[in-house]
């Protein structure tokens, strides 16, 4: 399948979609998908495009990433304009980078631009990272090899024809797990809890967690009604946080600053039923041990 999501995400899960929509299906659930640290909102996009949901809801802290969200689904036509005439060179990224450098002050626009600008020509999608080939040039690829224009554009299209089934929220994860979670239908929802990683999280994104805001998550997580997965980097900090519970662990290709596999797992709520047996994803993701 061709993914839907315009934004490249360090620690992207969209490659699991297939695990995902089992899941879906086991638990006879397909009203409501909720990401509260949606990032690339890999996931939740092809479960809506491949209509195995209703509704989805995008929420993301960070402002940049919020900002992007929002003008995809409030401003696509000038997003789209945008896009067309911009040109990809290393000028126009110093330009994008000082916006997103002064967010505080910038427009939303402005700042949902800068975000889904930075993150087509910077290495591996790092809003604060290093520009795709250097400032030089001199590098492998250029600026613009992960700029194709015209597949931005079908993508946001696409996504856009959905608007009135995507909710766009920039809210603390806890507070919309709190607060907002409780109005949507127990029976009927899914949440799929994607933190920064414990480890090396600070080099990944702008608003990464210490120690504490995980204990604090998995305070919240475990008052929670609704039916929940949580995925984490396998860290033996976060299995000691959640060591009441067996972690179903898989693997993902890292390329964010070095070319790797690196271990991760799921926890899930206690009523929600997991695939049996192991569950290959699409490309290099894979499910590869339940119960370790």
């Amino acid at each position: 399948m061709r993914f839907g999501t315009p934004l490249r995400y360090p620690g992207g899960k969209g490659k699991l979609t297939s695990y995902f929509e089992r899941v879906l299906e086991e638990n006879d659930i397909d009203g409501t998908y909720i990401e509260p640290y949606a990032g690339g909102a890999g996931i939740a996009l092809n479960l809506l495009l491949n209509e195995k949901i209703s509704e989805i809801v995008i929420n993301d802290y960070d402002p940049s990433i919020y900002a992007f969200w929002k003008v995809l689904k409030e401003y696509p036509e000038d997003l789209i304009d945008k896009i067309k005439e911009v040109p990809v060179t290393v000028e126009e990224w110093d330009r994008q980078r000082t916006i997103q450098s002064n967010k505080q002050v910038a427009g939303l626009f402005q700042l949902g631009f800068s975000t889904f600008f930075l993150n087509r020509t910077n290495r591996s999608g790092v809003i604060s990272g290093g520009v795709i080939g250097g400032r030089e040039q001199t590098g492998p690829y250029r600026i613009d090899a992960r700029f194709n224009k015209t597949d931005l554009i079908r993508r946001i299209k696409k996504i856009n024809g959905l608007s009135d089934r995507i909710t766009v929220l920039g809210l603390d994860a806890n507070k919309l797990l709190k607060h907002i979670l409780p109005r949507y239908d127990e029976a009927d929802t899914l949440v799929y809890i994607d933190p920064p990683y414990y480890e090396k999280g600070n080099l990944l994104y702008m608003n990464y967690y210490v120690h504490s805001d995980h204990e604090d998550l998995e305070k919240t997580i475990s008052g929670l009604k609704h039916r929940w997965i949580l995925s984490y980097d396998d860290s033996p900090d976060i299995r000691s946080i959640y060591g009441g519970r067996v972690p179903l662990k898989f693997e993902l290709n890292y390329s964010s600053y070095e070319s790797r596999k690196g271990a991760e797992v799921f926890y899930t709520a206690d009523d929600l039923l997991t695939p049996s047996g192991p569950v290959v994803g699409i490309g290099e993701h894979m499910l590869i041990d339940q119960g370790c």
